[in-house]
């Protein structure tokens, strides 16, 4: 285990994101010592209410705040934080929208939480959004805007689900971002599988597609990946000390 106590900001959109794109990545971080510090733009009050309901949409937001708390919690994080922002309700067709256009005040309150938490490493969304999610594009893009503003003293910035071959669930991964380092989180599926089920209003989310797919019903432990890939988004790379994400994550990793 590296000695350096590494400082890691997972930076994302809506609670459950930090599980379903990292939750292993994370829950690996956190096994050797490092304090992840979570912080999320939303409370995803424009998400699902479970099926049957868990809670009315008036209750949403704070449902999903305590699921958010809860799986933070499983992954050992250190902190949470939320920005604020209102999620917006899917609309006609599934049109998904962003929670903001003014990037500029984003990008702003995520550098002025990077230096409060002392990050050596963001993680944050892809710049395809994942599956094209206007929240996660614009989330990402805050980030690159906060990194670029804290000049040199800025953290490493990584994107999650960055593409690789045989991605185990390809609509999920950023097309523009190949996997630098690609890792077999089998080890904590036990915890990232625990976060999951703490979100538990967007459980039929979770399984819908992939039960359709099956032709039965799945559980949302069947529907999670045990490979988890992460992109570097800020070159060059930066070290903190002798201390590198790759250090810390390289007994997992199936391809550098």
């Amino acid at each position: 285990m590296v000695n350096h106590t590494m400082n890691v900001l997972a930076f994302f959109a809506h609670p459950d994101d930090e599980t379903m794109l990292a939750g292993g990545t994370l829950a690996l971080l956190a096994h050797t010592g490092a304090r992840i510090h979570y912080l999320c733009a939303t409370r995803g009050e424009g998400g699902e209410i479970g099926e049957p309901p868990v809670c009315t949409l008036d209750e949403l937001r704070d449902e999903r705040e305590r699921e958010m708390r809860c799986a933070v919690e499983t992954l050992s994080g250190k902190s949470l934080t939320f920005l604020d922002y209102v999620d917006p309700r899917v609309g006609p067709e599934n049109e998904m929208y962003a929670y903001t256009h003014d990037i500029n005040t984003l990008a702003k309150s995520v550098a002025e939480i990077i230096t409060q938490v002392k990050a050596d490493v963001v993680l944050a969304h892809g710049s395809n959004g994942e599956y094209g999610h206007p929240s996660h594009v614009l989330s990402h893009q805050a980030a690159r805007e906060a990194i670029a503003r804290l000049g040199e003293s800025a953290p490493n910035l990584y994107s999650v689900s960055a593409s690789f071959p045989d991605h185990p669930k390809p609509r999920l991964s950023n097309r523009d971002e190949p996997a630098e380092l690609i890792l077999d989180v089998t080890q904590v599926m036990d915890i990232k599988t625990k976060a999951a089920l703490c979100h538990r209003t967007q459980h039929a989310l979770f399984v819908r597609r992939s039960s359709a797919s099956a032709g039965r019903q799945m559980s949302v432990a069947e529907v999670l990946v045990s490979v988890e890939s992460l992109h570097r988004v800020r070159p060059p790379y930066k070290e903190p000390d002798l201390d590198t994400l790759y250090e810390r994550l390289e007994p997992w990793s199936i391809k550098t």
